[in-house]
């Protein structure tokens, strides 16, 4: 088997909302169907569903990397109207971290590795 790509289902709380906050993150949204939305950021992407289950959203993690981790730190931290909390960078041994809880209290590892 030779896979080509492999893609998430987030569940959203509230949909709108959190359509707008990843449009915000720099997330391109194309419609699916009125339950379902495709985002994508270079040739990256998840779909964003309109379920919600809060134990299946507080236990979903993502890592997300960047190539430039305090572009995505300032681009969080400058976020206004979103229900979302975010921890400081930190260094590890691999590289940085920055750990973003979103709208539906996903948990996103946003990370800059060393290269």
């Amino acid at each position: 088997m030779k896979v080509d790509d492999i893609r998430a289902f987030l569940p959203s709380k509230d949909y709108e909302h959190s359509k707008k906050f990843y449009q915000a993150m720099g997330f391109k949204m194309d419609y699916v169907s009125d339950d379902l939305s495709l985002f994508s950021n270079g040739e990256c992407s998840f779909f964003l569903q309109n379920f919600y289950n809060e134990e299946l959203a507080t236990n979903l993690m993502f890592q997300l990397i960047v190539l430039d981790i305090n572009v995505a730190f300032d681009l969080v931290s400058n976020l206004q109207d979103f229900d979302i909390k975010f921890a400081p960078i930190t260094q590890q041994a691999w590289g940085k971290v920055f750990y973003l809880w979103g709208p539906s209290k996903e948990l996103w590892h946003i990370t800059e590795l060393t290269s």
